[in-house]
């Protein structure tokens, strides 16, 4: 890598570092990616997480390692709709296969990490009996014997270690009040963990960085109702695996209670945990959670509630001042970000096609509204239809906010750099700085 590169990365990668220290991420290893080369890579990465701040409960299955040990003993796995029917035999299998994978993540959190990029790291691994179990019964008269669910997450317990700063260790067992154990899943520990926990994440991994269009390309965001209609489509054309289903299907659940975020990418890529969580692009897809807010393109009744929101700021000389007319003659290249019905943010987006150029502008968010970074998510949604346009350069004129512009990626220009139309127009009274940001 180059010299610019590596320092390019890391200053790109600084703001999420700020962003997600203090936060608790819930991460699933299930068995297929236990069994793969990068394992040791990825728990590398988990580490790494946990020395920049991040709380971390991790979560681990062991499905193809039990369906192994199975075999081994002779024992012929037993479903009913899906699901494992654990009798005494498979159960102590699954005991010895839980057992041996937490001891062999337990090594490689410690003494495994001598000849790592964590060398020198003091990581402190807790397990315990943080989730309660109970059976789950009889359905269509099949007895699902020591199969179980998760009764109680003890939170307090798993926030005490937290603040201690460990991370939690967790399996697919499961005592219950009686003294017995059940085999759970995985995706439900994970699950019940992250909504007890109010998590600010759960991650897990597949073979592939997320799920796919029909174009094979990831698909970077999903609503919980988007992700069921797409897992529907995946499952009716056979493109679905158990593993993946198994995730989208908890992390819809997770976000439906409360979790915000739910990664999915590749246990295939190294490196693909700190892509997605360290840049702006990502490289998986997110199942986000339903939001009161919606991002959407300005209409002509707007025009009141634009001007309710920019004249505080023309009237400050902040903004240039804008009529009603104006307004009313540009609104289509506003984009809004509404609230309860309340404008909250909005930004433009002006045309200069002779140029293959577009200038961002007029971005305000709403005072009570400036702690969630939303003039991002209104940029990025401009710099998006500004490449789908095919201009090669975004610009913008600013007399307050030259530094929001250039931590996010923006260059200060001169005035010959404006397209033609905009040069002619500038105010030199007004002395307002250009920046462009190259497409």
């Amino acid at each position: 890598m180059r010299t610019t590169e590596l320092v390019d990365g890391f200053r790109h990668s600084a703001p999420y570092v700020n962003a997600h220290r203090g936060k608790t991420f819930v991460v699933m290893l299930g068995g297929e990616a236990l069994a793969n080369n990068h394992f040791r890579g990825i728990l590398n990465d988990v580490a790494l997480l946990h020395s920049l701040g991040i709380k971390i409960v991790l979560v681990y299955g062991a499905r193809p390692q039990i369906d192994a040990g199975l075999k081994a003993a002779g024992i012929e796995p037993a479903y009913h709709n899906g699901i494992r029917i654990t009798d005494e035999d498979t159960l102590k299998v699954i005991k010895q296969v839980a057992g041996a994978t937490q001891f062999d993540i337990t090594a490689r959190l410690s003494m495994s990490l001598g000849n790592t990029p964590m060398q020198n790291a003091q990581i402190n691994l807790v397990c315990g009996n943080f989730v309660i179990a109970q059976p789950l019964g009889v359905d269509d008269g099949v007895d699902f014997c020591l199969s179980g669910k998760v009764r109680r997450i003890d939170s307090q317990g798993l926030r005490r270690q937290l603040d201690n700063n460990c991370i939690v260790l967790m399996g697919p067992i499961g005592a219950s009040v009686t003294g017995e154990s059940f085999n759970l899943t995985a995706e439900e520990v994970a699950t019940q963990v992250a909504v007890k926990l109010k998590a600010d994440k759960i991650i897990g991994f597949s073979k592939t960085n997320g799920l796919s269009d029909e174009n094979g390309n990831a698909i970077a965001e999903l609503m919980p109702n988007q992700a069921l209609e797409h897992l529907a489509i995946m499952e009716q054309n056979g493109s679905a695996c158990t593993g993946t289903t198994a995730f989208v299907k908890a992390s819809i659940d997770a976000c439906r209670n409360g979790v915000p975020r739910c990664h999915l990418v590749s246990y295939l890529d190294d490196g693909a945990l700190l892509q997605e969580l360290f840049s702006r692009e990502g490289i998986g897809t997110q199942i986000v959670t339903e939001s009161a807010e919606r991002l959407r393109r300005a209409t002509i009744s707007d025009i009141g509630g634009v001007l309710n929101l920019i004249r505080p700021l023309e009237e400050q000389g902040i903004l240039v001042r804008r009529s009603r007319e104006q307004l009313e003659m540009e609104i289509e290249q506003f984009m809004l970000i509404e609230r309860d019905n309340l404008v909250i943010g909005c930004a433009a987006l002006y045309p200069f096609e002779e140029d293959n150029a577009g200038e961002f502008a007029c971005l305000v968010v709403h005072p009570d509204y400036r702690d969630a970074d939303r003039g991002s998510v209104l940029l990025n949604n401009i710099i998006g239809q500004a490449r789908v346009r095919g201009y090669s350069r975004l610009f913008a004129l600013t007399t307050r906010s030259i530094h929001w512009f250039l931590e996010h990626g923006f260059n200060i220009v001169e005035v010959e750099a404006l397209p033609n139309k905009k040069k002619q127009l500038y105010n030199y009274q007004r002395r307002s700085k250009i920046l462009a940001l190259d497409l």
